[in-house]
């Protein structure tokens, strides 16, 4: 790194979590020191933490620790799906809590990242593509399964995706699908418990009857839902397909291809990585249009380096939407950077720690530059 420039690295994070562990590798490989871990149950524990001027501060997932995730969202049972909104509140003021240092998360982006009605609004703004949404932009309440079908009779909206609107990983998630005389099919991992709790699985399961459907929706209701139509997305050896896009500094520069025989891809939920190749054959010269959109949503988001693109092909391979924006979408071990992306031979996280260290170099070269001139014109 460029003598003068920022040279000490922080991650907040779950200490035992492979995220951390594969940044701290990414750091020590570029032949700088480890990383300080500060753990995110010291910083909701002593509300708060501070870093020197000159540490590059990079955030990461607050998941995958059960403690941590108690905290947050207060609820006994890791697989409870209940207690997003509270997760929401508290982890955005624990992020702001965080003080000093060289950041390349921005607080308040991270809040709009972390509400998928208000980051939603903000993409069709930019005209980004995205699914049509009546909750886009959270001004539209959603009380219970009512108000749910109210406005999928009033948008037109046979088939939609019910999502919790700070949930992650698929949790929370219903496909609803309706039919003529009033049928209803519902596709989720979300299970009740006998005491009326939702818990998450890793099992996906088809609903049939309003009734059930209408439950589901009235328990995950108030924690916040955001409702999209069901994006017909294209298919790969005859399955389901969709993209996680990894956009670091402005540059798409890692994809990976999930499929999946439900409506869900997720890898834990049974979704498989699919071909890229294949599905870079299927785009053709569209597939320069899907890294452009991802690189347009994740415009929206400057003060945050990295975040993952969930990309929806449409079927066909030649119209490409945004499902999400993800502020933590970058675990994908062992894939290297695409071609032509600047991060070939790179993982995700390697990628990010030359990003920031081209960042620092390029301010430190123009801020000297700049001291020169003004020197050589001060008066002798």
């Amino acid at each position: 790194m460029t003598k003068g420039a920022p040279r000490r690295w922080a991650v907040v994070g779950n200490p035992a979590n492979r995220r951390v562990a594969l940044f701290g590798r990414a750091v020590r490989e570029a032949g700088l020191p480890a990383p300080r871990v500060v753990p995110w149950a010291d910083v909701l524990r002593d509300g708060g933490a501070d870093f020197a001027p000159d540490e590059v501060v990079r955030l990461d997932s607050p998941g995958e620790d059960d403690a941590v995730d108690r905290a947050l969202r207060g609820v006994d049972d890791p697989t409870r799906v209940e207690g997003g909104a509270r997760w929401y509140e508290r982890f955005t003021a624990a992020v702001r809590s965080l003080r000093g240092g060289v950041r390349l998360d921005d607080p308040a982006e991270l809040a709009v990242l972390f509400d998928k009605r208000r980051c939603h609004g903000v993409l069709v703004r930019a005209g980004v593509p995205v699914p049509e949404s009546p909750t886009s932009g959270g001004g539209t309440p959603v009380r219970g399964w009512d108000d749910v079908r109210a406005l999928m009779e009033a948008h037109g909206m046979p088939r939609v995706f019910l999502k919790p609107a700070h949930g992650s990983s698929a949790s929370g998630v219903v496909a609803v699908e309706t039919a003529g005389r009033g049928r209803i099919r519902a596709t989720t991992s979300v299970e009740t418990a006998e005491d009326g709790r939702l818990h998450n699985s890793l099992r996906v399961r088809r609903v049939t009857g309003e009734r059930e459907v209408a439950a589901l929706a009235d328990a995950l209701a108030p924690d916040g839902l955001h409702i999209e139509r069901w994006w017909p997305k294209a298919s790969l050896d005859g399955r389901a397909a969709d993209l996680r896009v990894v956009v670091v500094a402005g540059r798409a520069t890692h994809a990976v291809v999930r499929t999946s025989r439900s409506p869900m891809t997720n890898l834990h939920l049974g979704g498989r990585r699919g071909d890229l190749t294949a599905a870079t054959a299927a785009a053709g010269p569209r597939w320069a249009d899907a890294l452009e959109t991802c690189e347009r949503a994740a415009a929206r988001f400057p003060g945050t380096l990295c975040v993952g693109v969930d990309l929806l092909p449409a079927v066909g391979w030649r119209r490409f939407a945004v499902a999400e924006v993800n502020a933590f979408g970058d675990l994908l071990p062992g894939l290297t950077g695409l071609p032509g992306s600047g991060a070939e031979g790179l993982d995700t996280y390697a990628a990010q720690v030359a990003a920031v260290r081209h960042r620092l170099d390029r301010n430190h070269t123009r801020n000297h530059t700049r001291n020169q001139t003004r020197n050589h014109r001060a008066p002798a």
